[in-house]
């Protein structure tokens, strides 16, 4: 599994908006300068995240992009939904296989009440935990947070001298 450079950008572009000192509104030329890619490319990235209400866009000649919400309300899991999209990470592939059914749970007390007419198969079952692992990292990491771990970063390396 691998995120897409759209996800790196759009994750560096909010850590940007979050830190900025002019009440977080920024031009697509400086985001984009700062992240050393093309404007065109950024604006359909920063498109995504508006439409998402992650970002608002600023009009104006000073105009730009600020946080639609506060930085500890954006989750890396909010960001990467919107980029790479919400779909599963894995789906067994096998199920008309005799292995499938020597692995797949039989009886309703083991079926998952989401999908009651299908026998989950086990090696799925084992991938979609670990994907509610991650999920949930994810839901816990923030614009905020990393912005945050920055600045005790920062101070603390300021204290060493």
């Amino acid at each position: 599994m691998q995120f897409s450079k759209s996800t790196d950008y759009a994750l560096h572009s909010l850590i940007h908006l979050g830190n900025s000192e002019r009440c977080n509104n920024v031009g697509i030329k400086e985001l984009s300068a700062e992240l050393g890619v093309s404007e065109s490319y950024l604006s359909k990235i920063m498109s995504k995240l508006r439409r998402d209400g992650i970002v608002r866009a600023v009009p104006g000649v000073n105009g730009g992009y600020e946080l639609a919400r506060p930085a500890d309300q954006i989750t890396f899991l909010d960001v990467i939904q919107v980029i790479e999209g919400r779909q599963k990470l894995f789906e067994c592939s096998n199920s008309s296989s005799r292995q499938h059914r020597l692995l797949a749970e039989e009886g309703p007390a083991l079926r998952d009440p989401k999908r009651p007419e299908k026998n989950d198969c086990l090696v799925e079952k084992v991938m979609y935990g670990a994907e509610q692992h991650l999920y949930q990292y994810l839901r816990e990491q923030t614009v905020q947070s990393v912005l945050d771990n920055a600045f005790k970063r920062c101070t603390h390396g300021a204290n060493k001298n």
